[in-house]
């Protein structure tokens, strides 16, 4: 897992291979087969705020966090020009004591991947801790399980993920599919859905 500094390098680089401008299609066609609903929502490693701008968007009370200061200023200024109400801060979700908590969703697009074993458990366990009630995590992880092209994100078997998320959550749906991505090939990824164990 890279560490703050590196991250604030990429910023500060503008190096952001990841970072297509627009929300993940994934995100939009999950919420978008839901009912209308505002509850809180929190996207952890939250980039540039694309997905979180757009979760604000559909009417949800968004808190996006990130380690990076320069992810967290592009963030406000994403929000403040596509003129919704976003709350950013900059924070380290495994270490940092969380400011608020009982949202109803989680997300994230490719942090939980970048772990190894013993923080991926905390990943899971912070994450429940935060969620209300029959709260939802979504996560978008890079596939182990399927060829990879070149280089690309980290990636984990969805063993590693049933290992690392089901003393909190229960699997609601682990599915394979191409993310939305710059690159010519772009890279095989789980979309997994939970549910919060409580």
């Amino acid at each position: 897992m890279k560490e703050k500094h590196e991250w604030e390098q990429r910023y500060e680089k503008e190096e952001l291979p990841w970072d297509s401008g627009r929300p993940a299609s994934c995100l939009t066609e999950l919420i978008g087969a839901w009912p209308k609903f505002d509850g809180k929502a929190l996207e952890v490693g939250c980039g540039t705020g694309t997905n979180s701008v757009w979760l604000a968007g559909q009417g949800l009370h968004v808190t996006g966090m990130d380690i990076a200061a320069g992810a967290v200023r592009l963030a406000r200024q994403r929000a403040a020009e596509n003129g919704v109400e976003c709350r950013f801060i900059e924070s380290d979700f495994l270490n940092d004591p969380l400011e608020d908590s009982a949202f109803a969703f989680l997300f994230d697009r490719g942090c939980f991947h970048g772990m190894d074993e013993e923080r991926r458990a905390l990943f899971a366990r912070r994450a429940a801790a935060c969620l209300e009630r029959g709260g939802l995590w979504f996560s978008l992880i890079g596939n182990a399980d399927q060829p990879a092209h070149g280089d690309g994100p980290p990636r984990l078997s969805a063993g590693q993920i049933c290992a690392a998320v089901e003393p909190f959550f229960e699997i609601l749906r682990l599915e394979s599919f191409l993310l939305d991505s710059k690159r010519p090939a772009p890279p095989r990824f789980w979309q997994c859905l939970m549910r919060v164990r409580k």
